[in-house]
């Protein structure tokens, strides 16, 4: 038969039948019947290639295999993946895994790369379905966010939040938001057109003011988080710990929240960076809401934060029943105040001003702190009320469109 490019069913059948008498000849090296084997064999190859190839399995499919393979367990999967509940959501395909989880199971335990890479493109802007009206634009105009006219938004919403975009690189990190897994406390619905407006100005000014400084992964720990809390003893304390963490990688940004979001924190990736982003809107200007807000954010930042996935607070909600806040609840208070310190002292029984100022000085943070602790825990707000610091943290960032 003619050598050429298989295209049809009857070609590959003739070209397996020649294939197979000239195997049978079993020709020599360099001769005319070795390179004619040589090239068939290529060219019936090929038309498998695009007749018969299989897709290969998508990656929860490919770890579940070699689990199989392996008689692995969850718990076996821990080193390369992280904690049980981060495994869980991956199975059962709630998580991507993140470039570190490939690269980890990849080498620790041979699954092919291609497996473990998603197969699907990220979605263009007309799969977004982004209902541009929906975003808060008279707000985000009244607060100079966006430079324009209330008058344009009916006909102009997405040419406006493309001009707030662009920072970001225009709709791509629209694509990035939405994609991103996000994990909510709170027990109201937010709006979700909001809190994207939200994240987006905070990781707009992050980008402006961030430091050249790169961020190690590793660096807050529990030590690093009561080092903060020190600097609460200071009236400028908030300033000063924002500068601190700037010289550590990570930036932290005051914004006051939008309608309907009820946030009080969030902890981002900067994408491409690699850098957190602490936002924090001081809803309650309190010294204690502050430190808390910043704790429980670092927390997140010490032991939840990946690329793809940010965590948004509202601290009036407890958040008893979700393990991860749980987590950060505890690591941010023992950063304030550990327990041995907390359980020993009279604050904990006797709730004066006087038990509150000997704990905080003992400890070298602001009473507030301990005033804050003693409040949350009878569940009693007017309690001790003139030493949390009322009004004492929006005033030093004036920079802020305080409402």
């Amino acid at each position: 038969m003619e050598l050429k490019v298989i295209k049809t069913e009857a070609e590959y059948k003739d070209a397996l039948s020649t294939l197979q008498e000239l195997l049978s000849l079993d020709p020599d090296p360099g001769t005319e019947e070795a390179e004619r084997l040589e090239l068939l064999s290529l060219l019936v190859r090929d038309y498998e290639s695009r007749q018969f190839s299989f897709p290969p399995p998508d990656p929860v499919e490919a770890i579940k295999f070699r689990m199989e393979q392996q008689g692995l367990t969850q718990r076996d999967l821990v080193p390369y993946i992280g904690s049980r509940s981060k495994i869980s959501e991956v199975l059962s395909r709630k998580r991507p895994l993140t470039l570190s989880m490939i690269r980890a199971l990849h080498e620790g335990l041979g699954i092919p790369a291609e497996a473990l890479l998603p197969k699907t493109a990220p979605p263009g802007d007309e799969e977004l379905k982004v209902d541009w009206s929906r975003f808060p634009l008279r707000e985000m105009i009244k607060r100079r966010w966006i430079v324009a006219d209330t008058s344009e938004i009916p006909t102009k919403g997405r040419e406006l939040m493309e001009q707030f975009l662009s920072p970001l690189k225009g709709i791509s990190a629209l694509v990035f938001l939405y994609r991103r897994s996000e994990h909510i406390r709170s027990g109201r619905d937010m709006d979700r057109y909001a809190l994207t407006a939200w994240t987006i100005r905070v990781l707009t000014r992050a980008l402006e003011h961030s430091s050249r400084i790169t961020y190690r992964a590793g660096t807050v720990t529990p030590q690093f988080m009561h080092q903060v809390a020190k600097l609460s003893w200071s009236e400028t304390g908030p300033v000063l710990a924002k500068e601190f963490l700037e010289k550590h990688g990570i930036t932290i940004v005051i914004e006051s929240h939008l309608p309907r979001t009820y946030l009080d924190g969030a902890s981002i990736m900067m994408p491409k960076e690699n850098k957190p982003v602490i936002g924090l809107t001081l809803r309650y200007d309190r010294l204690d809401n502050f430190w808390f807000s910043l704790m429980h954010e670092l927390a997140h930042v010490a032991r939840h934060l990946e690329v793809d996935k940010s965590f948004y607070d509202d601290f009036d909600t407890e958040g008893k029943e979700d393990a991860i806040e749980q987590e950060a609840d505890k690591l941010s208070s023992e950063a304030l105040i550990a327990a041995e310190e907390w359980e020993q002292s009279p604050a904990k029984k006797v709730p004066s001003p006087q038990a509150v100022q000997r704990l905080a000085d003992k400890l070298g943070i602001h009473p507030a702190i301990v005033a804050g602790r003693i409040r949350h825990e009878r569940k009693n707000f007017r309690l001790l009320n003139q030493l949390v610091g009322h009004g004492k943290v929006r005033r030093l960032f004036p920079e802020v469109s305080w409402e």
